[in-house]
């Protein structure tokens, strides 16, 4: 399921719009050409239950049905076949036995009877309590439910998704509204019928809804607006500040590309502190779970509403400009995902540019953001032996890794680090150009004009590199290659510093840190003891070379006390902040280790350490340059 990195070089670039898809698959003779029929019972996802039924056209003889498993923006094999159940397929009544794939546990085989021209499969999805993991975690409460179309459907193997046509229709628990990019043809009472749509666009296009909801128009032309479900009612309550921040994501992004590639986008916002927390992109929505409080917390708002801006750039990155390998005909063909530092890595830049540029954040919070991100690259071991380039290719397993030992091994550091690459890119392009071009005119060529429903074109390596050379000739190839393949011990921070700045270290945490710790519940030590801790004290990673590691700690153990008083991060704290002094250079921690009760000596001197970036004023200060608002003043 890989793919060597060069291969992409070779590959032609196509468009692809809902209608059509490249390398489709033959068509299987008994394969339906009309419309699928899917009916979704709602009513029960209280109790975290779904129920599916499917009416579609079918031949006489063998016939397999599959069940999605690559899922669009997941960038992995993640359709949550384990949560499948009651599978019953019938024609005229009578019960087709159906039989799993010994290899392939996502295809079902089966023979439909002579003179059949129609089957009837019946399933329920049983919708999972846990908050880990994308859209196969929890996305069901009490008073909301996101409906994740590709867990409520099979469909015939070897299909082109653009090309099977399905009609559907939903069933919501009494008086819930709803929100959707799925385009109505009637609605009454609780049910919804929903307009014909090909099966690409209906797993594109996922329902929110809820008993406490609110919607917020927010631009247009073309239409966008905010659906939001709570669990709460009182969380609802969104500030008229707050409420116009959102629409400037909307202005400054269509400000950035100078287009847009919808007709109607909906942000599907879920406040619940009982659904998996993420992010998941749509052409014409996003699906974005965070914290129920995240509207009225200032602490909850700087970390997790910048998901809003992110989802919302992969509209134009990710959605419309596809790199080649993530543009499979079906749910089943592997996906290859060489350019995710495109795909993943320019969307944070972008995303991130949009929270400075609306207000989401302040200019400060920005730096702080971009300071610990920069820190944490640069506090990695595991970039000695893995390069960026292969977490990209890698991410299908990486996405699911622990925590533990993360900065030996390494995870999706393509979001992170694609920041700072293009980052460093922007500022490369301002230099070279004498500040007349920047990203800005990259994204306009490469994501822009002119503006369109959605449709799908893709890219390989190639063309991101012509298009940079288009705004600003240079050796824009070797550039990238060298970061992507890079083994330096160092993370790239040539375009923070190249942007005016540096990355320092300062004595107390950065207001960003400190929201982090508040809501992640961790405390972070790893940039001076090399030690990070969950709220518990047992050891979530350690970070090697650093005084934890070289006193033999590990992730898993459990920190009991710190110099002879019971463990707190506040003794800690003070423990290292106290090792400035020649005479307290010595930490005694003792360790629970699996049971086993240790004491481990750290020698360290130098205090409490985190970072910050410093103004460098020998250098034109870019970076504000960058991230100041084009549509409003601040």
């Amino acid at each position: 399921m890989k793919r060597r990195f060069g291969s992409l070089f070779l590959a032609a670039a196509f468009v692809v719009i809902y209608a059509e898809s490249a390398a489709a698959k033959a068509r299987p003779d008994n394969a339906p050409t009309s419309t699928i029929t899917l009916s979704v019972d709602a009513t029960e996802a209280p109790r975290k239950l779904f129920h599916a039924r499917m009416t579609m056209p079918a031949s006489p003889g063998p016939m397999t049905l599959v069940y999605p498993k690559w899922i669009p923006g997941e960038h992995g094999p993640t359709g949550p076949i384990i949560d499948l159940a009651g599978l019953k397929i019938t024609a005229g009544g009578k019960t087709i036995t159906w039989r799993r794939d010994d290899v392939d546990m996502y295809a079902f085989h089966f023979e439909v009877p002579a003179a059949a021209k129609e089957i009837q499969v019946a399933l329920d999805f049983l919708s999972p309590t846990f908050a880990g993991g994308f859209t196969a975690g929890a996305s069901t409460t009490a008073h909301l439910a996101i409906v994740t179309w590709n867990q409520l459907l099979l469909y015939p193997e070897g299909a082109n998704v653009s090309d099977v046509t399905f009609k559907a229709n939903l069933s919501l628990p009494a008086g819930w509204k709803f929100g959707t990019s799925l385009p109505v043809a009637s609605q009454s009472a609780s049910k919804v019928d929903f307009a014909p749509v090909s099966l690409e666009r209906l797993v594109d296009s996922p329902v929110l809804t809820g008993e406490y909801f609110l919607v917020i128009p927010l631009a247009a032309n073309p239409p966008n607006e905010i659906d939001i479900a709570a669990d709460n009612n009182a969380d609802l309550a969104i500030s008229p500040e707050l409420a116009t921040t959102l629409k400037r994501i909307v202005s400054e992004a269509v400000s950035l590309f100078g287009a847009t590639h919808y007709t109607h986008y909906h942000f599907l916002l879920t406040l619940s502190d009982h659904t998996a927390h993420f992010g998941l992109e749509h052409h014409e929505s996003n699906d974005s779970r965070v914290a129920e409080r995240s509207l009225l917390d200032d602490a909850l708002r700087d970390v997790s509403l910048g998901v809003l801006p992110h989802e919302f750039v992969h509209s134009w990155n990710g959605k419309y400009r596809r790199p080649a390998g993530l543009a499979t005909p079906n749910y089943q063909e592997p996906m290859k995902g060489e350019l995710l530092w495109v795909y993943e890595g320019l969307t944070q830049y972008l995303g991130n540019l949009l929270s400075a540029r609306s207000g989401l954040w302040t200019s400060p919070q920005y730096r702080d953001h971009l300071a610990e991100s920069a820190a944490d690259l640069d506090h990695k071991p595991g970039r000695l032996w893995r390069p960026l380039i292969d977490t990209t290719i890698a991410a299908q397993i990486l996405y699911g890794s622990p925590a533990e030992w993360n900065s030996l091994r390494r995870s999706v550091d393509f979001y992170d680090e694609g920041w700072l690459i293009w980052l460093d890119t922007d500022t490369k392009i301002r230099d070279l150009t004498g500040g007349a071009k920047s990203l800005d005119d990259f994204c306009k060529r490469f994501h822009g004009a002119p503006s369109t429903a959605p449709m799908v074109k893709t890219y390989v390596f190639d063309d991101v590199v012509a298009t940079l050379n288009e705004v600003a000739p240079f050796d824009w190839r070797t550039f990238l290659q060298t970061r992507l393949n890079s083994t330096d011990f160092h993370a790239p921070l040539g375009g923070i510093e190249r942007g005016g700045w540096k990355l320092a270290y300062q004595a107390t945490p950065n207001g960003v840190l400190k929201d982090q710790e508040q809501v992640r519940k961790f405390t972070e030590l790893g940039f001076s003891i090399g030690l990070r801790l969950n709220e518990d004290g047992s050891i979530a990673d350690v970070i090697e070379g650093l005084a934890a590691a070289k006193a033999g700690i590990g992730p898993g153990m459990k920190l009991i006390a710190v110099n002879g008083k019971a463990y707190s991060a506040e003794i800690l704290r003070d423990a290292v902040k106290a090792t400035t002094d020649p005479r307290q250079r010595r930490i005694d921690l003792l360790i629970d280790n699996e049971g086993h009760i240790e004491n481990h000596q750290l020698s360290y001197g130098e205090g409490e350490k985190y970072p910050v970036l410093e103004r460098d004023a020998s250098k034109q200060d870019l970076l504000s340059k960058i991230i100041a608002p084009s549509t409003w003043a601040r």
